[in-house]
């Protein structure tokens, strides 16, 4: 699953990212609202944290610009804490709110509410013949047996098994496996 995060911060970017990408998730990311739209627009990503407060086009008017064409899951990561500002962003179109200082631990549990949520009922799991692919808790098991992979190795097979059924380009596996 990919996550694109958008924050002007470098420290936070940074550190979002590496822990995200500890936790197996496909990561890319971008330090500006004007850059992160046209990610989020141009590419498929499975969820989006977004910061309020970034430069170019803040973080709101992205959200409202992506609500016009896209229904991509928004997770709001900002240091704005007042009960207007959540709400501003909820009723945007946030699919959930985080402020800033935050715990780890919760980040990660909203980032799989929200994941789950944007799947069809019954899709958190795919099976190809012995293969099952747990997306959700991003695990692998072969006739039964749990397969060790790297995130970048999950994040293929999991594009192979969604699309078992296409031939897809090597620009595109790139483009949707290594940021």
């Amino acid at each position: 699953m990919r996550i694109l995060i958008v924050e002007d911060e470098e420290k936070m970017r940074t550190y979002l990212q590496r822990g995200l990408t500890e936790a197996s998730y496909g990561v890319a990311v971008a330090g500006n609202g004007e850059d992160g739209l046209f990610m989020a627009l141009e590419e498929d990503f499975d969820l989006l944290i977004l910061d309020v407060m970034l430069p170019v086009i803040d973080g709101l008017e992205v959200l409202r610009r992506l609500r016009q064409r896209k229904s991509t899951p928004v997770l709001l990561l900002t240091a704005r804490d007042s009960v207007p500002d959540k709400v501003e962003g909820l009723e945007l179109g946030a699919d959930d709110y985080l402020a800033k200082p935050f715990a780890y631990a919760e980040l990660l549990a909203r980032i799989r509410s929200l994941l789950r949520r944007s799947r069809d009922v019954g899709t958190t799991t795919l099976r190809i013949a012995d293969l099952e692919l747990d997306l959700v808790k991003r695990r692998v098991k072969r006739a039964g047996a749990r397969v060790e992979l790297t995130a970048q190795e999950f994040a293929l097979l999991q594009l192979l098994a969604e699309r078992e059924v296409e031939i897809l380009t090597r620009a595109f596996i790139t483009s949707q496996v290594w940021d």
